[in-house]
This record gives C-alpha cells, structure tokens and sequence, in this order.
C-alpha cells in the first residue's frame, strides 16, 4: 500500500506541473489569438491569406514578450517597471498577489542561476 501511494505521488509531481503550464501556455495563446480580432477586418491574417492560421498567437506571444523584455532592459524601461511596482504595491488585495507572483518568479528565473541545486 506504501509503495501504491508512493508512485501515486511521484506520478502527480509529473502530470500536475504539466498539466498547468499547458493550460496557462493555452490560455495565453488563446488570449493572443483573440486579440488579432482587434485587428480591422481587413488587416486580419485571415483576410490576408484567405485561411485561418492557428497557433498565430505563439508568435504574437512570443513577440510581445521579447518586446517587453527589450522594454525592460533599457535606463527608460527600467523607471517604467519602477513605477509599475510602486503603484502596484499601493492597491491592498493586488499588492499580496503581485509581490509572491514577482518573488517566485525571481528566485525561479532570476541570475543566480543557484535557486534548484
């Protein structure tokens, strides 16, 4: 019984963190798909080429992302991303949210490359 539990357990510490960033990395390509339909009619990729390309928002995803980052590195995106803290951190409810999401993601993604050994 000790053993069924135990590869129960190990199994979910596989499935479940996959199955979450699918769902996000879904979610969020989804969103990108969605707002190529801000597009006007006729600069849609579906007017343009006459077919619906999915998976489009991966691109549109990965190039906002890039965008941001190149944003953020820079002296004037560095005071923007100052600023965004700083009014983030002043609104109750979302300062808790905000502040663990931006700890967890520095001690996960951040340079010290140290966070998992």
């Amino acid at each position: 019984m000790k053993r069924l539990q135990r590869y129960l357990v190990a199994g979910l510490l596989v499935w479940v963190p996959a199955g979450i960033t699918f769902l996000i990395l879904k979610l969020v390509v989804d969103l990108m798909d969605r707002t190529l339909l801000l597009l006007p009619e006729h600069y849609r990729p579906e007017q343009l080429v006459g077919f619906r390309i999915p998976g489009l928002g991966i691109l549109l995803t990965g190039l906002v992302v890039f965008a941001t980052g190149m944003l953020a590195a820079n002296l004037v995106g560095r005071r923007l991303l100052r600023l965004w803290d700083a009014t983030l951190q002043r609104i109750p409810l979302v300062r808790s949210i905000y502040g663990g999401a931006k700890s967890f993601t520095e001690v996960v993604l951040g340079d010290g490359g140290k966070s998992f050994k």
